[in-house]
């Protein structure tokens, strides 16, 4: 296997994904803005969705591919019976949390958004599209079951494609809502349940070549079903912790007017490159590098390990300069029209720089963890996730009455290096990770074309200054145009020194 093709494969299906997403947040942006509507709904959208990120985006996976993996190589029968008794414990679990949630959604909401207490209307608004919205989280868990099927048979497009059928639903239903003079922030909840269904449903049909779903309850529960529910949720937590973090924001932003709206616009820019730098290249890697040390072929599972790190920084670098550099031309370009005002646009690039001064820690931190997943230990990435949460948490607090909801972003980007450094610390300690001296040069190779892209990209913004007025229709052409011949110039510069070779992201 090949980490740059499969993650290549991963990353195309899920960039498609990601700028269909920017259509529709375009869209939200133009008609709801920062209004108390569309604040209601990311509340409503933020925990299932959230939901949707921990168990798609490689925290299912990181519990469950090294357990059936183990299981498939005893036999394909053994597999087949432990994903059978997963499926059914996971629809009976998932059911029973979503009957809670519809029946106590208040106090759901007071959860989430504690700050919107103080405003009747908006309160009651969330309450009503957060039940609409929360069955999503049972159809995408489930989903996110038989993306780890596909994943563990390095089969990735299906699984990276599924969250399209998400943003073309949504994109529809504003269209729909607004043509036909329907309330949009609840026509868009409808959307998300209904996309979580034919979400799943793709899924299914995907994953007949490898597997066939036999819904059972089996009560008496084995020793690897046990094992594997005992490493869940601290991979949830561990895994997720960029997506907690974000939670964590969304619940003390809440107290600002508009701050969750601006928080989620400046989230759905940085996303695209966790997508692909630490999403990708950690779920098309956590198979290859489980099965490598199941079979306990060491020298693979070092090198998979170093070309990870090498992968992941390559794709993240130039993202977090890129973002620091253009957060205001990025945010004006992509949402400064309609209801989205100049100000919007002012405050939200903000907290888009100092997310993007974290990119590389969000991306490695993904990796990081799975050096733990693949040797079945999720306690230690469970524990330091754990901190790097209290830390964010004592950082917003400490700092949200000076600063306000600004401080989260901050605090977000802090706690995450943080992490990642006491990642490498204990993985040397342990004698978990061999930093190789090639991926010492390789790193310095990245550092130099991230330095040339980034001249350009200073250059033409100035250059073009101008056309990135708010007023201006046709600024995000300018925008993309500017983007993609930074990005051009990078690659370029990369292939010059040598970084983009086949064989350096072999996995053989």
């Amino acid at each position: 296997m090949n980490l740059l093709s499969s993650t290549s494969i991963f990353s195309f299906y899920t960039l498609i994904s990601r700028i269909l997403g920017y259509l529709r947040d375009i869209l939200i942006a133009f008609f709801l803005g920062a209004s108390i509507f569309a604040d209601a709904f990311f509340v409503a959208f933020r925990l299932p969705n959230t939901f949707r990120r921990l168990f798609a985006e490689g925290t299912f996976n990181a519990a469950f591919i090294p357990s059936y993996t183990a299981a498939k190589i005893e036999s394909e029968t053994k597999g087949k019976n432990f994903a059978n008794d997963i499926f059914g414990l996971l629809l009976l679990i998932l059911t029973f949390i979503v009957t809670l949630a519809e029946i106590f959604t208040p106090y759901l909401v007071y959860l989430i958004a504690p700050g919107f207490i103080n405003d009747e209307i908006k309160f009651n608004l969330a309450v009503e599209l957060t039940r609409i919205t929360f069955p999503f989280l049972l159809f995408v868990s489930l989903s996110s079951f038989f993306s780890g099927i596909l994943n563990s048979n390095n089969k990735f497009a299906a699984a990276a494609a599924a969250p399209i059928i998400l943003n073309l639903v949504l994109i529809f239903s504003i269209l729909i809502s607004y043509f036909q003079n329907l309330n949009i922030a609840k026509f868009l909840s409808f959307g998300v349940t209904i996309a979580g269904i034919v979400q799943l449903i793709f899924l299914i049909y995907m994953t007949t070549k490898f597997y066939k779903p036999k819904v059972r309850f089996n009560y008496k529960l084995t020793g690897k079903v046990k094992f594997f529910f005992k490493k869940l949720i601290p991979s949830i937590f561990s895994s997720g912790v960029t997506q907690i973090n974000i939670l964590v924001g969304t619940i003390i932003a809440s107290f600002q007017s508009g701050a969750v709206s601006y928080l989620y616009y400046a989230d759905r820019v940085y996303q695209i490159n966790l997508a692909v730098a630490g999403i990708a290249v950690g779920t098309v890697s956590l198979p290859v590098l489980s099965k490598a040390f199941k079979t306990k072929n060491f020298k693979k599972v070092s090198d998979l390990q170093n070309k990870s790190l090498m992968l992941s920084i390559l794709l993240s670098l130039p993202a977090s300069l890129g973002l620091i550099i253009a957060s205001q031309e990025i945010i004006n370009g992509l949402f400064g029209y309609g209801s989205f005002s100049s100000k919007d646009v002012k405050i939200t690039s903000t907290a888009l720089m100092f997310f993007g001064y974290g990119i590389v820690a969000f991306a490695l931190i993904k990796i990081l963890a799975n050096f733990f997943f693949a040797r079945d230990n999720t306690k230690i990435p469970f524990y330091i996730s754990s901190f790097i949460v209290f830390l964010n948490v004592i950082i917003s607090l400490s700092f949200f009455n000076s600063l306000g909801f600004i401080i989260i972003p901050i605090a977000t980007s802090i706690s995450t290096w943080i992490g990642v450094f006491i990642y490498l610390f204990l993985l040397k300690k342990n004698s978990f990770l061999v930093l190789q001296k090639e991926l010492f040069l390789n790193i310095l190779k990245i550092v130099i074309s991230t330095i040339i892209m980034s001249l350009v990209l200073l250059l033409a913004l100035e250059k073009y200054a101008s056309y990135f007025d708010y007023d201006y229709n046709y600024k995000s052409i300018y925008l993309f145009i500017i983007i993609g011949f930074a990005g051009i110039v990078y690659l370029l510069s990369c292939n010059l020194l040598g970084l983009l070779k086949i064989r350096n992201y072999k996995a053989n």
